[in-house]
């Protein structure tokens, strides 16, 4: 059972070394290659961080109002009993 949980503990190591690797810098360009064309109707080409927010369709806004108060439901004219069957 030791075995298992050095096992277990060295794993978990691993997996936090790796997760832990990741850069923090700003993007930029790659050397050499061309930037991404400028989409069709806009009049400059968009910056990594205009690509990187998301759009009102991505994250659209929330428009439903919140109940504040309880009310009766109204009458419900699909609300219909099930069918009863004859007895076979």
């Amino acid at each position: 059972m030791a075995r298992h949980v050095r096992n277990g503990l060295m794993i978990g190591a691993m997996a936090l070394a790796l997760a832990s690797c990741g850069g923090r810098e700003s993007l930029k360009p790659v050397a050499g290659q061309k930037l991404p064309a400028v989409p069709v109707g806009a009049a400059t080409a968009p910056t990594a961080a205009d690509m990187m927010d998301p759009g009102t369709q991505a994250r659209p806004e929330r428009n439903v109002e919140l109940l504040t108060q309880s009310r009766q439901r109204g009458n419900d004219e699909f609300d219909l009993p099930p069918e009863s069957r004859p007895q076979q």
